[in-house]
């Protein structure tokens, strides 16, 4: 089994290139399905869910050309079946956005229902009513979401709970619907304005995308384009506090720091400075973290997808933080491996209490999810000892070279599959 095994101690210090954002990637490539044009994506992500998101795709007849490790062309021209069914599909959450793509432009899909992380209850009342809305009809039978239509209309459609994946899925669907769409209380989130600009180069009519109402008209069909995915907000994040944990020097490039500003504003309350150029954020941390108070919100707040890592920084900062999830009420499952390394943190529902520790001791863990798992990598780069992390195919769903990238900034990490390479690191820094 693949792992990653971590001698800490070393501060990060360099610069890191960011690649294409995972979660605007998904979408991006779902609605490039919807025209019978070549699409050319560029700055594409190499990760697991990207590339499960293509054969599936492939398994329905969508033409998939690799032009390049971050490059990939799409011909959805001979498309001739409707019903995605692939087993891999079932392992990502975003196979969902299939369902608004093939529902906007052939009125029919057929989604084995999606996976993703464990990290709480994400069900998709909203996407069905969306779609319900729009005319659609809509069924769930055997695990399978069925979604029909003779016809698509636009609709007003004010969403319960902001959520982004109804919010890109209601889009796809309506860009190619009669009339006009508005969506209320829509989701703000930089992946959610990719997706419309994606759209809009494609010839959809989208406004508003970034604001809480997004107006749809809806096209007859849409073109070809060519679109370079935003860099990866998450990715840079994670670095960002990996570098302030290890009490390092690292420049991110390749980012946009307006799509950061709740991270940095957090860093700079532990301790942290920060200095922004036009595509790079640089973190320095020369002390001892301090302690603040984080509770994740919808963008433009915190992300959820960056509250493990921040909690793991929090575990080592002077004085008692409170981390306050109100996303998803299943995201502290890494806290146990935590406490393993020596944390001192106690969850009370929806919140972690942390009372911050001079160091963490190296352990054996594994990641039970993707941004946990690449909190966990974290807190091994700052622990003494050796840290292996289990069950990285988490981790390397959204993350690309998360290991090859620590490396080059000074960390002492290796991925491993066999024990005796495990071994082998473990003598090389003992």
């Amino acid at each position: 089994m693949e792992k990653y095994i971590i001698k800490g101690g070393n501060p990060l210090v360099g610069e890191v290139e960011i690649g294409g954002a995972k979660n605007a990637a998904l979408a991006i490539l779902a609605a490039s399905a919807m025209t019978d044009e070549t699409v050319s994506i560029d700055n594409m992500p190499d990760v697991r869910d990207t590339n499960v998101l293509l054969q599936a795709m492939e398994s329905i007849g969508v033409i998939v050309d690799r032009v390049g490790r971050h490059a990939v062309k799409i011909n959805a021209s001979q498309v001739r079946n409707h019903t995605i069914e692939n087993e891999y599909i079932k392992k990502i959450r975003a196979s969902y956005y299939l369902i608004g793509a093939l529902l906007g432009k052939y009125r029919h899909a057929q989604v084995v229902l999606p996976g993703g992380c464990d990290i709480g209850l994400r069900p998709i009342d909203q996407h069905i009513k969306g779609f319900t809305a729009l005319g659609a009809n809509v069924t769930i039978e055997h695990g399978i979401i069925n979604a029909y239509a003779d016809k698509l209309i636009g609709s007003h459609i004010y969403l319960d709970v902001v959520s982004v994946g109804a919010t890109i899925n209601i889009m796809m669907a309506a860009v190619m619907a009669d009339g006009q769409t508005i969506i209320e209380n829509a989701a703000k989130e930089p992946h959610v304005v990719d997706l419309a600009n994606f759209l809009n180069s494609m010839g959809a009519n989208v406004k508003g995308a970034g604001t809480d109402v997004i107006r749809i008209k809806g096209v007859e069909k849409l073109h070809g384009s060519e679109y370079t995915i935003i860099p990866d907000q998450i990715e840079a994040g994670t670095f960002m506090v990996a570098a302030a944990a290890t009490h390092g020097d690292v420049t991110v490039k390749n980012v946009i720091p307006k799509h950061l500003e709740s991270i940095s504003a957090k860093l700079v309350e532990m301790g942290c400075q920060i200095q922004e150029s036009d595509d790079a954020v640089r973190v320095v941390a020369s002390k001892r973290l301090t302690a603040t108070h984080v509770k994740t919100l919808p963008y433009p707040g915190f992300p959820t997808d960056m509250q493990p890592q921040i909690t793991v920084a929090l575990g080592l900062a002077s004085g008692i933080s409170i981390v306050t999830e109100s996303i998803f009420e299943n995201r502290f499952r890494y806290v146990d491996s935590m406490i393993r390394m020596g944390a001192n943190i106690k969850v009370e529902g929806s919140s972690a209490i942390i009372d911050g520790v001079e160091k963490y001791s190296g352990a054996e863990i594994s990641a039970p999810d993707l941004r946990a798992g690449a909190a966990l990598v974290i807190a091994g780069l700052i622990a003494e000892g050796f840290t292996s992390v289990d069950d990285i195919k988490y981790i390397e769903r959204g993350y690309e070279d998360f290991h090859i990238k620590l490396g080059a900034l000074g960390a002492q990490i290796e991925r491993v599959d066999a024990e005796r390479e495990a071994q082998k690191f473990r003598l090389k820094f003992a």
